[in-house]
Protein backbone atom coordinates (compact mmCIF):
# COMPACT_ATOMS: atom_id res chain seq x y z
CA UNK A 1 0.00 0.00 0.00
CA UNK A 2 1.43 3.10 -1.00
CA UNK A 3 2.37 5.55 2.29
CA UNK A 4 2.31 8.91 0.68
CA UNK A 5 -1.39 9.54 1.64
CA UNK A 6 -0.07 8.97 5.45
CA UNK A 7 2.90 11.50 4.74
CA UNK A 8 0.29 14.82 6.41
CA UNK A 9 -0.60 12.67 9.18
CA UNK A 10 2.98 11.18 10.02
CA UNK A 11 4.48 14.22 9.62
CA UNK A 12 1.91 15.93 12.33
CA UNK A 13 2.64 13.70 14.86
CA UNK A 14 6.01 14.35 14.65
CA UNK A 15 5.10 18.25 14.85
CA UNK A 16 3.36 17.51 18.54
CA UNK A 17 5.36 15.35 19.79
CA UNK A 18 7.63 18.42 19.18
CA UNK A 19 5.86 20.72 20.47
CA UNK A 20 4.30 18.97 23.38
CA UNK A 21 7.99 17.02 24.07
CA UNK A 22 5.96 13.41 24.05
CA UNK A 23 7.69 10.89 21.61
CA UNK A 24 6.49 8.61 19.53
CA UNK A 25 6.76 5.02 19.00
CA UNK A 26 9.28 4.08 16.11
CA UNK A 27 7.73 5.19 12.40
CA UNK A 28 9.32 2.10 10.97
CA UNK A 29 7.37 -0.24 13.35
CA UNK A 30 4.17 1.94 13.06
CA UNK A 31 4.87 1.64 8.99
CA UNK A 32 7.40 -1.01 7.85
CA UNK A 33 7.07 -0.20 4.50
CA UNK A 34 8.27 3.33 4.78
CA UNK A 35 11.41 3.42 2.26
CA UNK A 36 14.03 6.23 3.27
CA UNK A 37 12.07 8.42 -0.21
CA UNK A 38 9.10 8.54 1.88
CA UNK A 39 10.62 9.23 4.59
CA UNK A 40 12.20 12.33 3.35
CA UNK A 41 9.16 13.47 2.23
CA UNK A 42 7.45 13.14 5.63
CA UNK A 43 10.58 15.59 6.60
CA UNK A 44 9.49 17.41 3.96
CA UNK A 45 6.08 17.94 5.53
CA UNK A 46 7.30 18.20 9.02
CA UNK A 47 9.26 21.34 7.90
CA UNK A 48 6.35 22.93 6.33
CA UNK A 49 4.25 22.74 9.31
CA UNK A 50 7.05 23.79 11.43
CA UNK A 51 6.94 27.20 9.25
CA UNK A 52 3.43 27.39 8.25
CA UNK A 53 2.40 27.30 12.30
CA UNK A 54 5.84 28.53 13.96
CA UNK A 55 6.93 30.87 11.21
CA UNK A 56 10.18 29.25 10.92
CA UNK A 57 12.66 29.71 8.19
CA UNK A 58 14.85 27.35 6.49
CA UNK A 59 18.73 28.93 6.99
CA UNK A 60 20.58 25.68 6.37
CA UNK A 61 21.02 21.82 6.11
CA UNK A 62 22.64 19.18 8.09
CA UNK A 63 24.27 15.35 7.85
CA UNK A 64 24.35 13.28 10.48
CA UNK A 65 24.91 9.78 11.79
CA UNK A 66 28.73 9.90 9.55
CA UNK A 67 31.34 8.89 11.67
CA UNK A 68 31.55 5.06 12.99
CA UNK A 69 30.96 6.11 16.98
CA UNK A 70 27.92 7.18 15.95
CA UNK A 71 26.72 4.71 13.91
CA UNK A 72 27.47 2.34 16.38
CA UNK A 73 25.83 3.95 19.06
CA UNK A 74 22.70 4.84 17.16
CA UNK A 75 22.61 1.12 15.27
CA UNK A 76 22.27 3.34 12.42
CA UNK A 77 24.81 3.01 9.41
CA UNK A 78 24.55 5.18 6.54
CA UNK A 79 23.97 9.16 7.13
CA UNK A 80 21.03 11.09 7.61
CA UNK A 81 20.31 14.47 6.53
CA UNK A 82 17.69 17.02 7.14
CA UNK A 83 17.25 21.12 7.16
CA UNK A 84 18.34 23.72 10.23
CA UNK A 85 15.39 27.05 10.62
CA UNK A 86 15.96 30.01 12.41
CA UNK A 87 14.34 28.61 15.52
CA UNK A 88 16.78 26.04 16.24
CA UNK A 89 20.12 28.32 16.20
CA UNK A 90 20.82 29.31 20.02
CA UNK A 91 22.62 32.43 20.15
CA UNK A 92 24.00 32.32 23.55
CA UNK A 93 24.62 29.34 24.11
CA UNK A 94 22.28 28.06 26.91
CA UNK A 95 19.79 25.13 25.42
CA UNK A 96 16.68 24.84 27.44
CA UNK A 97 15.94 21.48 28.41
CA UNK A 98 12.53 21.38 29.06
CA UNK A 99 12.19 22.31 25.14
CA UNK A 100 13.41 18.63 24.52
CA UNK A 101 12.60 14.97 25.03
CA UNK A 102 16.37 13.30 25.14
CA UNK A 103 18.77 15.73 24.39
CA UNK A 104 22.07 14.89 23.22
CA UNK A 105 25.40 16.57 22.35
CA UNK A 106 27.57 16.25 19.54
CA UNK A 107 30.66 18.41 18.55
CA UNK A 108 30.63 19.39 14.96
CA UNK A 109 32.02 21.33 12.14
CA UNK A 110 29.76 24.14 10.22
CA UNK A 111 30.40 25.57 6.95
CA UNK A 112 29.13 28.82 6.18
CA UNK A 113 28.34 29.13 2.80
CA UNK A 114 29.30 32.51 0.39
CA UNK A 115 27.97 30.67 -2.92
CA UNK A 116 25.29 28.00 -3.70
CA UNK A 117 25.82 24.11 -4.73
CA UNK A 118 23.45 21.87 -6.14
CA UNK A 119 24.22 18.22 -6.67
CA UNK A 120 24.79 16.22 -8.52
CA UNK A 121 28.37 16.36 -8.83
CA UNK A 122 29.82 18.64 -6.16
CA UNK A 123 33.03 17.86 -5.12
CA UNK A 124 35.01 18.48 -1.58
CA UNK A 125 36.81 21.05 -3.29
CA UNK A 126 33.70 22.57 -4.55
CA UNK A 127 32.79 22.75 -1.01
CA UNK A 128 35.95 24.40 0.08
CA UNK A 129 36.08 26.95 -2.64
CA UNK A 130 32.22 27.90 -1.86
CA UNK A 131 32.86 28.09 1.69
CA UNK A 132 33.51 31.81 3.40
CA UNK A 133 34.21 30.33 6.72
CA UNK A 134 34.12 27.35 9.31
CA UNK A 135 33.14 27.38 12.97
CA UNK A 136 33.17 25.01 16.24
CA UNK A 137 29.16 23.78 16.71
CA UNK A 138 27.73 22.00 19.12
CA UNK A 139 24.54 20.39 17.95
CA UNK A 140 22.06 18.85 20.18
CA UNK A 141 20.37 16.18 18.69
CA UNK A 142 16.89 15.27 20.41
CA UNK A 143 14.76 12.49 18.67
CA UNK A 144 10.82 12.85 18.59
CA UNK A 145 10.97 8.98 18.50
CA UNK A 146 10.79 6.98 22.07
CA UNK A 147 13.97 5.93 23.37
CA UNK A 148 16.03 6.55 20.39
CA UNK A 149 15.13 3.36 18.86
CA UNK A 150 15.58 4.62 15.33
CA UNK A 151 16.16 3.49 12.02
CA UNK A 152 17.45 5.39 9.09
CA UNK A 153 13.56 5.90 8.04
CA UNK A 154 12.72 7.18 12.06
CA UNK A 155 15.89 9.73 11.70
CA UNK A 156 15.25 11.19 8.24
CA UNK A 157 11.95 11.72 8.91
CA UNK A 158 12.12 13.11 12.11
CA UNK A 159 14.07 15.48 10.43
CA UNK A 160 17.94 14.37 11.28
CA UNK A 161 16.83 14.36 14.91
CA UNK A 162 18.01 17.84 15.03
CA UNK A 163 16.89 19.52 17.99
CA UNK A 164 19.02 22.81 18.06
CA UNK A 165 22.84 23.42 17.66
CA UNK A 166 25.29 26.27 18.84
CA UNK A 167 28.08 28.24 17.21
CA UNK A 168 31.55 29.17 18.57
CA UNK A 169 32.95 32.57 17.63
CA UNK A 170 35.61 32.10 15.22
CA UNK A 171 35.14 32.09 11.78
CA UNK A 172 38.47 30.10 10.09
CA UNK A 173 38.73 29.76 5.93
CA UNK A 174 38.55 26.12 5.57
CA UNK A 175 41.75 26.37 3.26
CA UNK A 176 44.23 27.36 6.11
CA UNK A 177 43.36 24.56 7.77
CA UNK A 178 43.97 20.33 7.63
CA UNK A 179 40.55 19.47 8.07
CA UNK A 180 41.02 15.88 8.31
CA UNK A 181 43.52 16.18 10.66
CA UNK A 182 41.82 19.07 12.98
CA UNK A 183 41.18 17.00 16.81
CA UNK A 184 38.40 17.68 18.91
CA UNK A 185 38.83 17.28 22.63
CA UNK A 186 35.09 17.52 24.36
CA UNK A 187 34.56 18.24 28.50
CA UNK A 188 31.42 17.56 30.48
CA UNK A 189 31.71 20.00 33.52
CA UNK A 190 35.62 19.89 33.23
CA UNK A 191 36.31 16.63 32.78
CA UNK A 192 37.32 15.39 29.48
CA UNK A 193 34.65 12.53 27.79
CA UNK A 194 35.73 11.91 24.19
CA UNK A 195 38.03 12.92 21.28
CA UNK A 196 37.78 12.66 17.92
CA UNK A 197 39.39 13.97 14.55
CA UNK A 198 38.52 15.15 11.42
CA UNK A 199 38.71 12.48 9.30
CA UNK A 200 36.13 10.13 11.32
CA UNK A 201 33.71 11.94 9.28
CA UNK A 202 33.47 10.51 6.30
CA UNK A 203 37.43 10.98 5.50
CA UNK A 204 36.61 14.86 6.16
CA UNK A 205 34.39 17.30 6.78
CA UNK A 206 34.04 18.89 3.42
CA UNK A 207 33.60 15.40 2.25
CA UNK A 208 30.43 14.82 4.36
CA UNK A 209 29.05 18.13 2.73
CA UNK A 210 29.80 17.36 -0.74
CA UNK A 211 27.55 13.95 0.07
CA UNK A 212 24.82 15.87 1.77
CA UNK A 213 24.41 18.18 -0.97
CA UNK A 214 24.99 15.43 -3.97
CA UNK A 215 21.76 13.35 -1.83
CA UNK A 216 19.78 16.49 -1.36
CA UNK A 217 20.26 16.91 -4.98
CA UNK A 218 18.85 14.01 -6.33
CA UNK A 219 15.65 15.58 -5.08
CA UNK A 220 16.28 19.29 -6.18
CA UNK A 221 17.28 20.37 -3.08
CA UNK A 222 20.40 22.97 -3.50
CA UNK A 223 22.13 24.64 -1.01
CA UNK A 224 21.74 28.53 -0.71
CA UNK A 225 24.75 31.32 -0.15
CA UNK A 226 24.59 32.06 3.01
CA UNK A 227 23.39 28.63 4.62
CA UNK A 228 25.02 27.08 7.52
CA UNK A 229 25.94 23.04 6.60
CA UNK A 230 26.62 21.04 9.52
CA UNK A 231 28.95 18.16 8.86
CA UNK A 232 28.41 16.06 11.69
CA UNK A 233 29.78 14.46 14.80
CA UNK A 234 33.73 13.85 15.35
CA UNK A 235 33.04 12.30 18.56
CA UNK A 236 30.12 9.91 20.24
CA UNK A 237 27.16 11.47 20.92
CA UNK A 238 26.98 13.01 25.41
CA UNK A 239 23.53 13.12 27.00
CA UNK A 240 22.91 15.95 28.92
CA UNK A 241 20.87 16.91 31.96
CA UNK A 242 19.91 20.31 33.65
CA UNK A 243 23.09 21.60 35.05
CA UNK A 244 25.36 20.70 32.66
CA UNK A 245 28.29 22.80 30.69
CA UNK A 246 30.17 21.21 27.90
CA UNK A 247 33.10 22.72 25.70
CA UNK A 248 34.22 21.32 22.86
CA UNK A 249 37.96 22.67 21.59
CA UNK A 250 40.06 22.32 18.48
CA UNK A 251 43.87 23.56 18.29
CA UNK A 252 44.88 25.93 16.15
CA UNK A 253 40.50 26.75 15.12
CA UNK A 254 38.64 27.68 18.34
CA UNK A 255 36.28 26.32 21.02
CA UNK A 256 32.06 26.06 21.78
CA UNK A 257 30.21 26.16 25.14
CA UNK A 258 27.03 25.00 25.73
CA UNK A 259 25.23 25.35 29.15
CA UNK A 260 22.29 23.40 29.44
CA UNK A 261 19.43 25.55 32.06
Amino acid sequence: MALSGQYPFIARKLFDALAKGQPVAPLSDSYPEMSIDDAYQISLAFLNIRKAENGEKVIGKKIGVTSKPVQDMLGVFQPDFGFLTDAMHVHDGQVHVDCHIAPMAEAEIAFKLKKGLKGPGVTAQDVLDATDYVQPCFEIVDSRIKDWKIKIQDTVADNASCGVFVLGEQKVDPNSLDMAALEVIVEKNGEEISRGVGSSVQGAPENAVAWLANTLGEYGIPFEAGEIILSGSLVPLHSAARGDKMTMSIAGFGSCDVEFV
